[in-house]
């Protein structure tokens, strides 16, 4: 990834994840986990984390803003108007990395209960 595409990735993410935070969400609820952005800017894939036990209401949430994507695009290219040249598609992705970690450690801790009681 070159160094352009870096710095446009990481401007990207700041502004689209106060976006959301001051527009749309609570900011308790939705991370804006990482930004990339295609070779030619045309694109960015923004992975949001949606910290919600319910995968019914995660993905509802999830739709609600993938449904807000040409508003955010719009206040998005107000913010950078002068950084880039043309604004790039937004691409959300639901970044699933925070319920497998819970999963994993949910697992860990089995394992280690099962060992205390194994001992005993």
């Amino acid at each position: 990834m070159s160094l352009r595409m870096r710095r446009v990735a990481k401007l990207m993410h700041r502004d689209i994840a106060d976006i959301l935070a001051r527009e749309f969400l609570d900011t308790s609820m939705v991370t804006v986990t990482g930004a990339r952005v295609t070779r030619d800017l045309s694109i960015i894939y923004v992975d949001l984390s949606i910290m919600i036990d319910s995968p019914t209401e995660r993905q509802k949430i999830f739709d609600d803003l993938v449904g807000k994507v040409p508003v955010i695009r719009k206040m998005l290219a107000q913010r950078i108007r002068h950084q880039v040249h043309t604004v790039p598609a937004i691409k959300f992705f639901l970044d699933n990395s925070q319920e497998h970690l819970r999963r994993m450690d949910s697992l860990f801790e089995q394992i280690n209960d099962a060992r205390e009681q194994a001992e005993t």
